[in-house]
Protein backbone atom coordinates (compact mmCIF):
# COMPACT_ATOMS: atom_id res chain seq x y z
CA UNK A 1 0.00 0.00 0.00
CA UNK A 2 1.82 3.10 -1.42
CA UNK A 3 1.58 5.84 1.63
CA UNK A 4 0.08 9.30 0.81
CA UNK A 5 1.67 12.48 0.70
CA UNK A 6 1.64 15.11 3.82
CA UNK A 7 -0.74 17.34 1.70
CA UNK A 8 -3.32 14.55 1.19
CA UNK A 9 -3.11 13.98 4.36
CA UNK A 10 -3.60 17.42 6.03
CA UNK A 11 -6.41 17.71 3.06
CA UNK A 12 -8.19 14.65 5.21
CA UNK A 13 -7.76 15.79 8.51
CA UNK A 14 -9.37 19.19 7.15
CA UNK A 15 -11.99 17.18 5.39
CA UNK A 16 -12.71 15.18 8.41
CA UNK A 17 -13.10 17.99 10.55
CA UNK A 18 -15.72 19.96 8.00
CA UNK A 19 -17.65 16.80 7.98
CA UNK A 20 -17.95 16.36 12.00
CA UNK A 21 -18.63 20.34 12.31
CA UNK A 22 -21.31 19.49 9.92
CA UNK A 23 -22.81 16.51 12.11
CA UNK A 24 -22.64 19.17 15.00
CA UNK A 25 -19.13 17.59 16.51
CA UNK A 26 -16.42 20.20 16.88
CA UNK A 27 -12.79 19.17 16.92
CA UNK A 28 -9.58 21.17 16.55
CA UNK A 29 -7.15 20.91 13.64
CA UNK A 30 -4.76 19.16 15.55
CA UNK A 31 -7.48 16.44 16.89
CA UNK A 32 -8.73 15.49 13.19
CA UNK A 33 -4.54 15.33 12.12
CA UNK A 34 -4.54 12.91 15.15
CA UNK A 35 -7.53 10.80 14.08
CA UNK A 36 -5.95 10.74 10.34
CA UNK A 37 -2.79 9.37 11.89
CA UNK A 38 -4.27 6.88 13.41
CA UNK A 39 -6.68 5.86 10.63
CA UNK A 40 -3.27 5.30 8.33
CA UNK A 41 -1.40 3.64 11.14
CA UNK A 42 1.06 5.86 13.14
CA UNK A 43 0.56 6.50 16.75
CA UNK A 44 0.53 10.00 16.73
CA UNK A 45 0.71 13.13 14.13
CA UNK A 46 4.47 13.46 14.23
CA UNK A 47 5.15 10.11 13.95
CA UNK A 48 3.00 9.98 10.91
CA UNK A 49 4.15 13.70 9.67
CA UNK A 50 8.06 12.23 9.81
CA UNK A 51 7.46 9.24 7.96
CA UNK A 52 6.08 11.01 5.29
CA UNK A 53 8.64 13.64 5.55
CA UNK A 54 11.24 11.42 5.41
CA UNK A 55 10.26 9.43 2.38
CA UNK A 56 10.58 12.15 0.19
CA UNK A 57 14.29 12.69 1.03
CA UNK A 58 17.25 10.32 -0.72
CA UNK A 59 19.03 10.32 2.44
CA UNK A 60 16.10 8.93 4.25
CA UNK A 61 17.31 10.00 7.73
CA UNK A 62 14.94 10.03 10.55
CA UNK A 63 15.68 10.61 14.60
CA UNK A 64 17.43 7.70 16.02
CA UNK A 65 18.81 6.38 12.91
CA UNK A 66 23.02 4.90 13.61
CA UNK A 67 24.60 6.91 11.20
CA UNK A 68 28.38 7.47 10.37
CA UNK A 69 30.89 9.82 8.28
CA UNK A 70 32.95 12.90 8.40
CA UNK A 71 33.00 15.96 10.54
CA UNK A 72 35.35 18.59 10.22
CA UNK A 73 38.00 15.87 8.66
CA UNK A 74 37.62 13.48 11.85
CA UNK A 75 35.80 10.18 11.47
CA UNK A 76 33.31 10.02 13.97
CA UNK A 77 29.80 7.81 14.84
CA UNK A 78 26.59 8.36 16.71
CA UNK A 79 22.79 8.58 16.31
CA UNK A 80 20.65 11.50 15.06
CA UNK A 81 19.05 13.33 17.80
CA UNK A 82 17.77 16.16 15.57
CA UNK A 83 16.72 16.45 12.37
CA UNK A 84 14.30 19.76 10.68
CA UNK A 85 14.36 21.53 6.80
CA UNK A 86 13.11 19.84 4.34
CA UNK A 87 13.42 17.61 1.25
CA UNK A 88 16.44 19.32 -0.31
CA UNK A 89 18.71 20.62 2.92
CA UNK A 90 17.78 19.16 6.24
CA UNK A 91 19.60 20.34 9.65
CA UNK A 92 20.95 17.45 11.79
CA UNK A 93 22.31 16.69 14.99
CA UNK A 94 24.31 14.03 16.05
CA UNK A 95 24.99 12.53 19.43
CA UNK A 96 28.25 10.77 19.17
CA UNK A 97 29.44 7.86 20.41
CA UNK A 98 33.23 9.27 21.33
CA UNK A 99 34.11 12.75 21.28
CA UNK A 100 36.11 14.01 17.99
CA UNK A 101 38.93 16.95 18.50
CA UNK A 102 37.85 19.09 15.54
CA UNK A 103 41.51 20.73 16.14
CA UNK A 104 44.50 19.93 14.41
CA UNK A 105 46.93 21.64 16.43
CA UNK A 106 49.07 19.99 19.18
CA UNK A 107 49.20 22.49 21.54
CA UNK A 108 44.58 22.97 21.16
CA UNK A 109 42.15 20.96 21.58
CA UNK A 110 38.00 21.44 21.15
CA UNK A 111 36.47 18.01 22.10
CA UNK A 112 33.25 17.58 20.40
CA UNK A 113 30.18 15.26 22.34
CA UNK A 114 27.56 16.13 19.26
CA UNK A 115 27.74 17.95 16.24
CA UNK A 116 25.24 19.94 13.83
CA UNK A 117 25.33 20.99 10.21
CA UNK A 118 22.98 21.04 7.86
CA UNK A 119 23.31 18.71 4.73
CA UNK A 120 22.20 18.20 1.20
CA UNK A 121 19.96 15.10 -0.18
CA UNK A 122 23.30 13.36 -0.86
CA UNK A 123 24.21 13.46 3.22
CA UNK A 124 26.86 16.56 2.56
CA UNK A 125 26.82 20.16 3.89
CA UNK A 126 27.88 22.80 1.24
CA UNK A 127 30.12 24.39 3.37
CA UNK A 128 33.58 23.23 3.04
CA UNK A 129 37.05 23.50 4.48
CA UNK A 130 40.00 25.04 3.53
CA UNK A 131 41.25 21.76 1.54
CA UNK A 132 37.61 21.83 -0.02
CA UNK A 133 36.00 18.87 2.07
CA UNK A 134 32.82 19.14 3.07
CA UNK A 135 32.41 20.47 6.99
CA UNK A 136 30.22 17.65 7.29
CA UNK A 137 29.58 13.87 5.86
CA UNK A 138 26.58 12.36 6.95
CA UNK A 139 25.84 8.32 5.88
CA UNK A 140 23.37 6.01 7.58
CA UNK A 141 25.86 3.26 9.41
CA UNK A 142 25.82 -0.60 8.64
CA UNK A 143 23.28 -2.21 10.94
Amino acid sequence: MTQPSLDAVKAQARALRQALRSGNMIVSHARALELVARQHGARDWNTLHARLARRGTRSGLALGDRVAGRYLGQVYSGEVVGLSGGARHRQVEIRLDRPVDTVRFESFSNWRHRIRGTVDTTGRSHRKTSDGMPHLIVEKAAS
